[in-house]
């Protein structure tokens, strides 16, 4: 109530400038949370209709006392949720290796081969097209399922923000018939 108290008078009574404050904060305070140890937590599944594809996520928070509540069983469920639906390849961008990268840059080169473009601009191309398959393959670069205006990293930010404790999505597997 305080905080919201002081982001009411800051913003001069305007409530939607106090809400853009009171978010900012909370991705402040996440940020500083970064780097706390994150040695609890939990491992959630989900199982599509029919039974023909799963996904299984552990994400881990700092205190079993929040690996216990809703708010993080909802977020480790939509989390397992995404991973069925998105099939992603990988957790973040770091975890691509170096080789799966030269190759798509090699085949996005192939693909510009016979035009005519300087070759600064390619380069900004081949960026562009990069910036791409990380938002497809990477977990933490995909657009959330349920709300598209947000991706996961920033949904796990939120997360973060709302519980008070570092949360870090740390491996998923997934599973399909056929």
């Amino acid at each position: 109530m305080l905080d919201c108290k002081k982001a009411l008078e800051q913003a001069h009574g305007d409530i939607e400038q106090a809400i853009r404050i009171l978010r900012k904060r909370g991705v402040a305070a996440a940020a500083r949370r970064a780097g706390r140890t994150a040695a609890d937590g939990r491992i959630d599944a989900y199982v599509h209709q029919g039974s023909k594809l799963a996904s299984l996520i552990e994400v881990n928070c700092e205190t079993d006392f929040v690996a216990r509540t809703d708010e993080f069983g909802a977020l480790c469920h939509d989390l397992a949720m995404q991973v069925a639906a998105a099939t992603p390849r990988w957790l973040s961008r770091e975890d691509v290796s170096e080789d799966v990268v030269e190759a798509e840059k090699e085949a996005y080169r192939a693909e510009m081969a016979g035009e005519s473009k300087p070759e600064h601009i390619m380069a900004r191309i081949i960026e562009g097209k990069l910036a791409k398959f990380y938002r497809e393959n990477c977990l933490l670069e995909q657009v959330f399922i349920k709300d598209d205006t947000k991706t996961i990293r920033q949904l796990v930010a939120e997360a973060m923000a709302t519980l008070g404790e570092n949360i870090v999505v740390k491996r998923f597997a997934r599973f399909q018939i056929g």
